[in-house]
């Protein structure tokens, strides 16, 4: 996933994920849906696979695990190689994706703002959205340098762990906070990472007063990050933008520009995406 002139980056979470487990439904799941769905996620996270592989990842009996990916693949969610002999997602489940388009306005307003900041910045810029107890990528506008942030669209990182994901979570309330993160257990990535709720909490009050989060290299030792919610026309956070410093070269005047130039960048996507802030509607 990186070179030696990259920043390093942990795995991303493996599937199932905890929000998955989160949204399993427990009882009420129906329970070929929910294989249906388990192997798409396995697919996706580890690439092609085996039989034995996806039977030993997820637990099936062999009977109907041959049925359930039979039927996947005469309807074209699954392709077969038959000389690998693996398991990959096939071509319908791409049509159906392309159906979809709850991020598309969202990505494409915000690509052109994202790749000002990494112009004035020089550091890569991202865009997530809240998924469970994880943030996943929508987008990424890289930075020039040979040191980096490395990540991919699709990716999955533990939100309580990024800026990206504390801005997140910040748009929650306390007790929301609370009911999300009940019960799951949150990864200490590195000796700074946050992994206590009531801290978490404190941490989001914070975050809330002064309106952008930091990641001060609690998701990975070398890297920070300063990060901000997005509100569209509803006034209801649909994503968060970050700029991501390698260690080596973050000092305060270069976090503080690209705070301010993160700032501009979020209310121009935000005024494009039909939200007044509350000073404006004030004057209006």
């Amino acid at each position: 996933m990186t070179s030696s002139r990259e920043m390093p980056t942990p795995p991303a979470t493996l599937m199932p994920s905890p929000a998955a487990v989160r949204r399993d439904g427990g009882d009420t799941a129906v329970k070929s849906a929910d294989r249906v769905l388990t192997v798409l996620d396995l697919l996706a996270a580890r690439g092609p696979s085996t039989f034995s592989e996806i039977v030993a990842a997820l637990g099936l009996p062999n009977s109907s695990a041959h049925n359930l990916l039979h039927t996947m693949v005469r309807r074209d969610y699954l392709e077969f190689d038959p000389d690998t002999r693996t398991y990959g997602l096939g071509l319908r489940l791409w049509q159906v994706a392309q159906a979809y388009g709850g991020n598309r306005d969202l990505v494409t307003i915000a690509r052109p703002l994202m790749q000002q900041v990494v112009d004035v910045t020089g550091e890569t810029v991202q865009l997530a959205r809240l998924d469970g107890v994880e943030n996943v990528y929508l987008a990424i506008a890289e930075s020039p340098h040979p040191m980096k942030l490395v990540s991919a669209v699709g990716e999955r990182l533990y939100a309580h762990a990024t800026g990206l994901g504390k801005a997140l979570l910040s748009s929650l309330t306390d007790d929301e906070v609370r009911a999300l993160l009940r019960g799951v257990p949150l990864p200490a990535f590195t000796p700074y990472t946050i992994t206590d709720t009531e801290t978490m909490i404190t941490a989001l009050h914070e975050i809330r007063a002064r309106g952008y989060a930091t990641d001060d290299e609690e998701y990975v030792i070398g890297c920070r990050c300063v990060a901000m919610a997005v509100r569209d026309e509803s006034g209801g956070v649909v994503a968060a933008m970050s700029v991501s410093i390698p260690t080596p070269r973050h000092t305060p005047a270069i976090a503080e520009r690209a705070r301010v130039t993160l700032r501009d960048a979020v209310d121009e996507l935000q005024r494009r995406l039909g939200h007044v802030a509350p000073e404006d509607a004030a004057t209006a």
